[in-house]
């Protein structure tokens, strides 16, 4: 998608969810580059090579900029790219709207850690880049007499920033391999397959952060948590936030869902050549039986950072055959399982002596009543709080059903828009019915074999 600032209107903002995460993406890529160096050469070959391969790009025209703030579309489409690609050529940093940009997607990528940089050296060193020669420094000098000392340290801090990452540099490769390159590393940057999460997520942040920690922070040993708690507690939920988050710092990414349901031999394999392609991207790669899986993830991937996660697993059987032993993958790889259950895990929650370093365990807890009902809320109400007359009745039933996000989501949903008659049968019916008895329609309205009208019908008396 070829995009030029003449459109400037037709842009429309991206949804974000509570909190302000992004959900999505207008573009994949923001080529970011000064147009009379590269224009007609490098950036027009390396647009047109992601052009083909389906990446959607916004190809900035600074010929028919006006003014000196960046506009409104320009914002828009920094703000809603995955992946910046700055192009630093010898005359780069010349263009005040070049440096514009590069503080922007700086500032963009500090708030969200699914956006990423890719910096390509196309006629210049990244020591020019971090001013540690006159090439740069002497452009931001003549900067001085039109920007204020706040845009050029903002500048100077970005460029140092962004000259920091490991990028590519045009001098030791030809142009048509380095083009293939950058094509590759974005479509695999964009391939990390970005899981799919509720709308309203509340709650989440403390369990996301206790999750992150017990990673150890730039840790290289190969590490395990175990997410466990009952059905419908947000194991899964928590597990997607998680990858999302910290997929793009990984040379392979891999999240395989509901393990349990490919218990079988044969179902096992599916799993491994999928966990193979994920990480691999290789159509040439296929798995035939179980040993040879093995053989093949830990052969394949030890030299990999890799992210995995086993999501539903209820087998040690499972565990072995996808993600058996911490040398099967490269240093710093973490593995992330959620299950119901650990009793299977035990001899390693419970043996402090056998991998202390690698195994961590993370309980996850019902809500508490406060956020209980605003996720309640959320779904019932489409409000973070319960109008006034409803605030009684919304409490009554929190209490019944508990903190479980599942239950909260599906009864809320359930009771949207309807009537004050249809809210009194409803809390009836749940303080008549046995709690495991609630949990046993939500647990098959999960599974899909309760439609949602069934459901509905359900909690009528």
């Amino acid at each position: 998608m070829k995009r030029k600032r003449e459109d400037s209107d037709a842009a429309t903002s991206s949804s974000t969810g509570e909190g302000g995460e992004s959900l999505g993406a207008e573009f994949d890529v923001f080529l970011n580059f000064r147009g009379p160096d590269t224009r007609l050469n490098f950036t027009d070959h390396l647009y047109h090579s992601l052009d083909r391969a389906g990446i959607r790009v916004f190809l900035d025209d600074e010929e028919i900029r006006k003014g000196e703030k960046i506009g409104g579309e320009l914002l828009h489409a920094i703000e809603n790219s995955r992946i910046f690609v700055p192009i630093f050529s010898r005359d780069y940093a010349s263009s005040a709207w070049c440096l514009r940009e590069l503080a922007h997607m700086v500032e963009c990528s500090r708030r969200s850690v699914d956006k990423v940089i890719l910096p390509i050296f196309f006629d210049v060193d990244p020591y020019d880049v971090k001013l540690r020669t006159g090439l740069y420094a002497d452009a931001l000098k003549r900067h001085e007499d039109r920007f204020s000392y706040d845009d050029l340290q903002r500048w100077k801090k970005a460029l140092i920033e962004v000259a920091s990452i490991k990028g590519w540099d045009c001098k030791d490769i030809g142009q048509g391999a380095l083009i293939k390159l950058v094509t590759d590393e974005v479509s695999r940057q964009l391939s990390r397959g970005v899981r799919v999460v509720p709308d309203h997520l509340i709650g989440i942040d403390d369990h996301v952060q206790a999750v992150m920690n017990s990673f150890g922070k730039d840790s290289l040993d190969v590490q395990f948590v175990i997410i466990h708690g009952m059905s419908g507690i947000g194991k899964t939920t928590l597990a997607k936030v998680v990858f999302n988050q910290i997929a793009s710092q990984f040379q392979g990414c891999s999240f395989l869902s509901d393990v349990r349901e490919f218990s079988q031999q044969g179902k096992i394999v599916k799993l491994q050549n999928r966990l193979l392609f994920d990480i691999l991207k290789s159509q040439s790669i296929k798995v035939h039986d179980t040993d040879s899986g093995i053989n093949m993830i830990r052969g394949r991937c030890c030299h990999k950072k890799v992210l995995i996660v086993l999501d539903n697993l209820d087998k040690k059987d499972q565990l072995e055959k996808l993600a058996g032993k911490c040398n099967w993958f490269g240093p710093g790889s973490r593995i992330i399982v959620t299950t119901r259950d650990i009793s299977f895990l035990k001899i390693y929650k419970n043996n402090a002596s056998m991998h202390p370093k690698v195994y961590h365990f993370y309980k996850m807890e019902e809500m508490h009543d406060s956020l209980a009902i605003r996720l309640f809320s959320r779904y019932a109400f489409e409000s973070g709080t319960p109008p006034l007359k409803y605030d009684k009745i919304t409490r009554e039933i929190v209490n019944i059903i508990g903190g479980l996000p599942l239950s909260l989501v599906v009864i809320g949903s359930s009771l949207c828009n309807e009537s004050q008659e249809v809210w009194d049968d409803v809390l009836a019916k749940l303080k008549k019915m046995p709690h495991k008895e609630v949990q046993d329609i939500l647990k098959r309205f999960r599974e899909g074999t309760c439609s949602q009208g069934e459901h509905r019908t359900s909690w009528r008396a």
